[in-house]
């Protein structure tokens, strides 16, 4: 028998498993939790790295006004995480309440 083989029969042993209510509260929070988060760092992802493409794109162009650029790249930086961080505040929630 092959080695993926054998862990596929355990996983299969393992999911056959019957557990409690609260365990699979737990786990549906866990998941959900996990989810939600995952799902709430995506779009600050995209968007700080868009946000820093097109920075550095107008400092390239135009470098007498990279000091602006620059401020402004920081300050849309910070209000992007802050998406992110709303993302983890609600995991937290959804984890622990």
């Amino acid at each position: 028998m092959s080695v993926l083989a054998t862990i596929g029969m355990q996983a299969v042993e393992v999911a056959q498993e019957a557990f409690t209510a609260a365990e699979e509260r737990n786990i549906a929070g866990a998941s959900g939790a996990g989810m939600a988060y995952g799902l709430a760092a995506i779009g600050p992802g995209i968007g700080i790295g868009y946000l820093v493409g097109q920075a550095v794109q107008a400092m390239a162009r135009q470098p007498e006004s990279a000091g602006a650029v620059r401020t402004n790249m920081f300050l849309g930086i910070a209000f992007t995480e802050a998406l992110a961080l709303i993302g983890f505040v609600v995991f937290i929630l959804l984890k622990f309440a």
